[in-house]
């Protein structure tokens, strides 16, 4: 299987350049930097992270979105490459990127291309940032690259935050719901039970069940449940950290219910909208497809994305593999076919993504509405139950005395 390497290496002028390569070894990677005339110099694989980000810790997204338009801007204006950086470097609030764009200024100033500055800095430029920016390097449409790459990431921002909001909403409400309840078990009713203890007889049914539930919750099982709660936490982390455990999740969460459809339409808007990017930058497609898998962030996705790669490096179309994979809907891989048919694979791969953003956006809002009421439903008949329990025998009480 293939694996992220990453590299450096002395060009034939004695200049260190850094990257990062798909590979299936170590010597592979050696081979292709030779074959490009570099020495290689480090070779190691990368530590794979999920998901999909442009800036490292310190340098947001939105940083990085300011910076490209503002570039792009100078760029357009006929500014030099080197004082647009100067200028930049000055003017950006972020500190971290402020360093890294004084370090791209120096490397420009002593010869090296943008795009392979910018490689140097792979914690803070992407590898879809640096090969989409060498791609307008070399056809002379910089500022147009530019802009379209910032566009790129705020969308890709805006999905994120989409999925982002439909997972945590859910999450915090049952969270303060199952909090909310244990309060109630572990400090309302056992009040309760001390009142009915001194007034005796046999308490009906529902009141046994959550005197139980509370008696059980305020002892040694409150310890176990909580015990169970952070050993599944730490199973489910220790299973992330393998690639076999990670393949094995990912299929889960692809395959639920109601989050499952919202995880795959996400990941077919995230794939569309990179690959047509990329191929409409003027990215080879091999390598478009590298950078896409990578940057998935769903093992299920991105092993089908290296089986679809591997199939157009033997003379394949896109879509035949990618229909074996079976990962995306038939619609989709229909519409990349016709793509590819008719010549316009990068204006056929945006149509799909913006079409699943919108599909993203009413799951979303599905989601949303699905899960509100019957979060109501579950913490009021909850909360409900436990009063009406606690009161039956009060109820029972004055029946008797009347």
């Amino acid at each position: 299987m293939a694996t992220v390497f990453q590299w450096s290496g002395k060009n034939p002028k004695g200049i260190i350049e850094s990257g990062e390569m798909v590979a299936s070894s170590k010597e592979e990677v050696i081979s292709k930097l030779r074959n490009k005339n570099l020495i290689p110099t480090a070779v190691a694989e990368k530590k794979k992270t999920r998901g999909l980000s442009f800036g490292m810790r310190g340098v947001k997204d939105k940083d990085l979105v300011i910076f490209t338009r503002q570039f792009a801007t100078m760029i357009d204006a006929g500014l030099p490459l080197v004082q647009a950086l100067e200028i930049l470097s000055t003017q950006v609030e972020n500190k971290t990127l402020a360093r890294t764009i004084a370090q791209v200024k120096v490397d420009v100033e002593a010869g090296s291309t943008y795009a392979d500055a910018l490689r140097k800095h792979p914690r803070v430029f992407s590898e879809l940032y640096v090969n989409m920016v060498a791609a307008g390097e070399s056809g002379g449409i910089m500022d147009t690259i530019l802009n379209r790459l910032a566009a790129y990431i705020e969308k890709a921002m805006k999905l994120k935050k989409q999925v982002k909001g439909a997972m945590i909403y859910p999450a915090v409400v049952t969270a303060i719901a199952v909090l909310v309840i244990a309060v109630i078990m572990i400090y309302v009713v056992p009040t309760f039970t001390q009142m009915f203890a001194q007034l005796g007889g046999t308490l009906p049914l529902p009141t046994r069940i959550v005197v139980a539930m509370s008696d059980f919750l305020s002892g040694i099982g409150g310890i176990i449940v909580l015990g169970v709660i952070i050993a599944l936490a730490i199973f489910i982390v220790q299973i992330r950290r393998t690639e076999k455990g990670k393949y094995i999740t990912d299929k889960i969460l692809l395959r639920l219910p109601i989050f499952g459809v919202l995880l795959q339409k996400t990941a077919i808007a995230k794939f569309t909208r990179t690959l047509g990017t990329l191929v409409s930058s003027g990215v080879p497609i091999l390598d478009g497809l590298d950078i896409t898998a990578k940057t998935s962030g769903n093992k299920v996705i991105e092993k089908a994305i290296y089986a679809v790669r591997s199939d157009v490096s033997e003379g394949k179309t896109v879509a035949e593999p990618l229909m074996k994979a079976k990962v995306f809907p038939p619609m989709v891989n229909h519409m990349i076919a016709v793509g590819e048919s008719t010549g316009a694979l990068d204006s056929m791969l945006n149509k799909i993504a913006e079409f699943y953003d919108d599909e993203v956006d009413a799951a979303v809002s599905n989601l949303t509405s699905m899960i509100e009421p019957l979060l109501m439903v579950f913490l009021g008949g909850s909360v409900g139950f436990i009063v009406v329990s606690m009161y039956l025998p009060i109820f029972k009480l004055i029946t008797l005395i009347q």
